[in-house]
C-alpha cells in the first residue's frame, strides 16, 4: 500500500519533518534539564513540552490518516488513545504544577479510557488477519491473558519494581494491569502470527514497554524529586508514545487472510500450566489478586478450548466416516474402496475386484419412481452384504453399481462369490404388490504383480462389467483384449468432441409430403458426422458415444441453432414447411434447451409453428411430471410437437387425449409389410382413425417405394416420408430439391393424375452425395 506522501516531494519532506520532530523535542528536553536550575521553571517546561509532544504525534497521526483512507480508521484510535493516555500525565502534572490534590481515581480512569483505545488500535492494525473461529478466539484469550499472567508477575517481582509489593494501592495495580495488557496485546499477537514478526511490530512493542516502564515505580518511586520524575516520565514516556506513531505511520506489509500456524495450540497448555502456578502460589495483597484472577480467566478460557477440541475431533472422525460410506445403503463408497484397495496394493496381499451392475434397474425407477427405487437398493445390499464374508468389503459405487473387495486371486473363489451375491439378488423381492427379481452384471479382476493403482484395478473390472453385459454372460474375467475396445471408445469419444468444435458435425434434412397432393409440407433434420478417415457417419455409429461423452446438450443445442437459421433461410426464400427436430428426454426436460429455443425463434423472426420437436415415446415414461411440463410450456409458445416411433414404447392413449401433441410418426416397423400383412394394414388404419379422432396428423416414416406408398393411402396416412420421397440431403440442396418437385407434382396434377394404386410415382432425388455414402449414411434412420 503506498501512500501519499510517497509520490509527492513536498509531502514527502513533511513526513520526515514530523518523523524527527518528536525526537528533536525530546532531545531539546533533555539538554534543558541538564542546564536548568530552577525547579518550578523545569516543571513547567516539561508539562508544555510533554503537551506540545503530544500535539507533535496527534498532528502526524491525523495528517498520515487523511492521506491514506485504507488505515485511517487505526491510526484516528491510535490518535485518540494517546490523547487519553497521555491526559493522565498531563492532569498529574498539573496537580504538582498548582500544588492540586486531584479527584481519587481521575488519572487512573482517564489512563483506562486511554487503554482501551489504544487495545483498539492494536487489534485493528495487525497487517495480518486471522481466519476466526470459536477456537481461535478462545485460543487468543489463552495466550493474551496467559502472556499478562507471565508479565505481571515477572514485573511485581522486580525488586524496586514496576508496583510495590504486600499492601500495593488498587489503584497502581490497575493502572499497572493497564500497561501490561497492552504489552501483551501486542506479544501475544506476534505469536499468534496476527500481526507480522517484524521491525515494524518489535518498535510497536518496545513503545507500549516504554510507556509501562514511564508509569512504573521505577521512575515515580518516592526517592527521586519531582522534577525527575517528570524529567524521565518525558523522556522515557515520550520516547514511547513516538515509537508507537513511528511503527503506526509506517507502511505495513499486505494484509493476507492465514491459517492459524500448527506450532499454535502449543501455547494453550503454555499458559494453563503458568495460570496453575500461579495458583499455587501465596502472593500477597492487590497483586496477588490480580495474579489469581488472570490465572482463573486463563484456565477457564483453556476448559473452554478443550472442550471444543474435543468436540471438533468427535466431529472430524464422524466426517471422515461419512465420507467413507453411501449414504442410502450405509455400505462403504467408491473413496473407501480405493482407500482399502490402495493399503493393499502397498503390500504383497493378493486383491480380487469384482464389479457389478444391477441388470433392468431402470425400468425399476422409471415405473415405480425412484422411492421405491431405493428402498430396492437397500434391501439389495443388505442381501450383497449376507451373501459373503465378513472379511470380504462390498462397496457402492452409486446408481445401481456395486463392487466386491476380496483378499484372493482365486479365480474359483471369486467365480463362486459373484454366482453366490446373483443368486441372493435374484431371490423375489415384494415392493408395492409386485415380485421383482433383480439380475447383476459382474465383471472380475484380479491383482497382476505390477499393480499399483486402485484405480485402475476398477477400471478394468468395469471393461469386464460391460463385456458381461453386453454378451448377457453374467459374469466374465477381465480379458487384455476387452482393453482396446474401451480405449477405443475413450478415443472416439475425444474425436466427439473435437467433431464438435470443428465443425465436423452437419445437419441434414429429410422430406415430407402430403400424401394426396405432394406438396412438400416439412423437413426433418438428421444430424450426420463428416469424419475426416471414415467418411459420412450415420447417427447409429456414434450418438452412443455421443451420450456417454456427456456431448448430448450439446449437440442437441447445435442441431436446434441450425435449424432455426435454415428455417429463416428457407422462408425468406418463400419456402413455408415445417422443419421438425428431434429432441432426446433429458434434454427436453432439462430446463435449459426450451428456453434457448424460444429466443432463437424470436432473434430470427419466425413464426412458432414453423418448428416441430419430436419426441419419442418414452419421454413419456422416464419422468412423466416434467415432459408433461416440458410439452405444456411448448403449447404456450406454439411450437407443435410430434410424437416420434409411435407404437414401439409405452402407447399409452392417456397421453394423447391429456398431452398437447399435433402429430404421430407411426413407426417404420408397421409400415413396410402393409404391402401383404392384413394385421399391419389393420393397425396402421386404426391408428389413423384414432388420430383422426384426436384430431391429429399421422406420418408414415420408412415410405420405401410406390407400393407401400399406395397401399397406405386408402388407410388415412396424411404424410409420408422414406426414401420413396427422398434421402436426407445437405441444407444447400433442400431448395433446389422443393422447387423441382414442387413444379414436377404441379405438372402431373395438371396432367390428371391420381396419387392413387400404381400411378404414385416419384422422381429419384438428386444429391451432391455419391450412391455409396448415401447408402451407408441412410442404413439406419431409426437412430437419429
Amino acid at each position: 500500500m503506498m501512500t501519499l506522501d510517497r509520490v509527492d516531494p513536498s509531502g514527502a519532506r513533511v513526513s520526515r519533518t514530523l518523523g524527527l520532530a518528536p525526537w528533536l523535542v525530546l532531545l531539546v528536553v533533555a539538554v534543558l534539564a541538564v542546564a536548568a536550575t530552577d525547579v518550578a521553571s523545569a516543571g513547567r517546561f516539561q508539562l508544555g513540552a510533554a503537551v506540545a509532544l503530544v500535539l507533535l504525534l496527534v498532528w502526524r497521526l491525523v495528517r498520515v490518516g487523511a492521506r491514506t483512507t485504507e488505515r485511517r480508521r487505526p491510526l484516528t484510535l491510535l490518535a485518540a488513545g494517546l490523547t487519553l493516555w497521555s491526559g493522565a500525565d498531563v492532569l498529574t502534572g498539573v496537580a504538582r504544577t498548582l500544588d492540586v490534590d486531584l479527584p481519587a481515581g481521575l488519572d487512573v480512569g482517564v489512563r483506562a479510557a486511554g487503554a482501551a483505545v489504544l487495545a483498539a488500535f492494536v487489534l485493528t492494525d495487525a497487517s495480518r488477519r486471522l481466519i476466526t473461529s470459536p477456537a481461535v478466539r478462545l485460543e487468543v484469550i489463552v495466550v493474551w491473558v496467559g502472556v499478562c499472567l507471565v508479565v505481571f508477575a515477572a514485573t511485581t517481582a522486580v525488586p524496586g519494581g514496576f508496583i510495590p509489593a504486600g499492601d500495593a494501592r488498587v489503584t497502581d495495580v490497575l493502572s499497572h494491569l493497564g500497561d501490561v495488557a497492552l504489552v501483551s496485546l501486542v506479544l501475544s499477537r506476534a505469536v499468534l502470527r496476527q500481526r507480522d514478526r517484524s521491525v515494524r511490530t518489535g518498535v510497536l512493542l518496545l513503545g507500549f514497554v516504554a510507556l509501562m516502564v514511564a508509569d512504573s515505580d521505577i521512575v515515580t518511586g518516592s526517592s527521586r524529586t519531582p522534577s525527575t520524575v517528570g524529567l524521565l516520565v518525558v523522556l522515557i514516556g515520550g520516547a514511547g508514545l513516538a515509537a508507537i506513531v513511528g511503527a503506526a505511520c509506517a507502511t505495513p506489509p499486505p494484509a493476507a487472510a492465514t491459517p492459524l500456524p500448527r506450532q499454535t495450540p502449543r501455547a494453550v497448555p503454555v499458559a494453563a500450566a503458568v495460570a496453575v502456578v500461579a495458583l499455587v502460589g501465596d502472593p500477597t495483597g492487590a497483586p496477588g489478586w490480580t495474579m489469581r484472577l488472570l490465572a482463573l480467566v486463563t484456565l477457564v478460557a483453556t476448559g473452554a478450548r478443550l472442550t471444543l477440541a474435543l468436540r471438533d475431533a468427535q466431529g472430524a472422525a464422524e466426517a471422515t466416516r461419512l465420507s467413507l460410506t453411501d449414504d442410502l445403503t450405509g455400505l462403504p463408497n467408491r473413496r473407501a474402496l480405493l482407500a482399502a484397495a490402495d493399503d493393499a496394493l502397498r503390500t504383497t496381499s493378493p486383491i480380487g475386484v469384482l464389479l457389478l451392475d444391477l441388470d433392468g434397474f431402470k425400468d425399476v425407477n422409471d415405473s415405480l419412481g425412484h422411492t421405491i427405487g431405493d428402498e430396492v437398493l437397500v434391501a439389495l445390499a443388505q442381501r450383497m452384504r449376507a451373501a459373503t464374508d465378513h472379511r470380504v468389503m462390498v462397496a457402492r459405487l452409486g446408481g445401481d453399481e456395486f463392487a466386491l473387495l476380496i483378499s484372493s486371486v482365486n479365480r474359483e473363489h471369486l467365480l463362486e462369490t459373484a454366482q453366490r451375491v446373483r443368486a441372493a439378488l435374484r431371490e423375489l423381492l415384494r415392493v408395492e404388490s409386485f415380485d421383482l427379481s433383480i439380475d447383476a452384471s459382474v465383471g472380475i479382476t484380479m491383482r497382476e504383480q505390477s499393480e499399483t493403482s486402485s484405480t485402475e484395478l476398477l477400471r478394468r473390472a468395469d471393461i469386464a462389467m460391460y463385456a458381461a453385459k453386453s454378451a448377457h454372460a453374467g459374469v466374465v474375467f477381465f480379458d487384455p483384449a476387452q482393453d482396446g475396445f474401451s480405449r477405443q471408445r475413450l478415443r472416439r469419444q475425444e474425436e466427439l468432441r473435437e467433431a464438435l468444435a470443428e465443425g465436423q458435425l452437419v445437419v441434414w434434412y429429410q422430406p415430407q409430403i402430403d400424401a394426396r397432393t405432394r406438396a412438400v409440407v416439412a423437413m426433418e433434420a438428421l444430424i450426420r458426422w463428416w469424419h475426416p478417415t471414415e467418411g459420412l457417419l450415420a447417427p447409429v455409429a456414434f450418438l452412443a458415444d455421443v451420450r456417454r461423452a456427456g456431448l448430448m446438450p450439446a449437440l442437441t443445442e447445435l442441431v436446434m441453432r441450425r435449424v432455426v437459421d435454415d428455417a429463416r433461410r428457407w422462408r425468406s426464400e418463400g419456402l413455408t414447411f415445417r422443419v421438425a427436430m428431434n429432441c432426446a428426454p433429458p434434454e427436453l426436460v432439462s430446463g435449459e434447451l426450451l428456453p434457448q429455443l424460444f429466443a432463437a425463434l424470436a432473434a430470427a423472426d419466425l413464426p412458432a409453428d414453423s418448428i416441430l420437436v419430436e419426441v419419442t415415446e418414452d419421454s413419456f415414461l422416464a419422468d412423466p411430471e416434467r415432459t408433461r411440463d416440458a410439452l405444456h410450456e411448448l403449447h404456450s409458445h406454439h411450437v407443435q410437437v410430434s410424437v416420434d416411433d409411435y407404437g414401439t414404447g409405452f402407447s399409452s392413449l392417456a397421453y394423447l387425449r391429456d398431452l398437447p401433441v399435433q402429430e404421430l410418426k407411426l413407426d417404420r416397423s408397421f409400415i413396410a409389410p402393409v404391402v401383404h400383412d392384413e394385421r399391419s394394414r389393420m393397425i396402421v388404419r386404426t391408428t389413423s382413425e384414432m388420430a383422426r379422432a384426436l384430431g391429429l396428423r399421422l406420418v408414415a416414416e420408412g415410405v420405401e417405394s410406390p407400393e407401400v406408398a399406395a397401399a397406405l393411402l386408402p388407410l388415412g396416412v396424411d404424410v409420408f416420408q422414406g426414401y420413396c420421397v427422398a434421402r436426407p440431403m445437405p441444407a444447400d440442396d433442400v431448395s433446389a430439391w422443393t422447387r423441382r418437385w414442387t413444379a414436377e407434382h404441379r405438372l402431373a396434377r395438371g396432367h390428371g393424375r391420381t396419387a392413387h394404386g400404381g400411378g404414385f410415382t416419384i422422381p429419384a432425388a438428386r444429391s451432391r452425395v455419391s450412391p455409396a455414402d448415401a447408402s451407408r449414411s441412410n442404413r439406419d434412420e431409426s437412430a437419429r
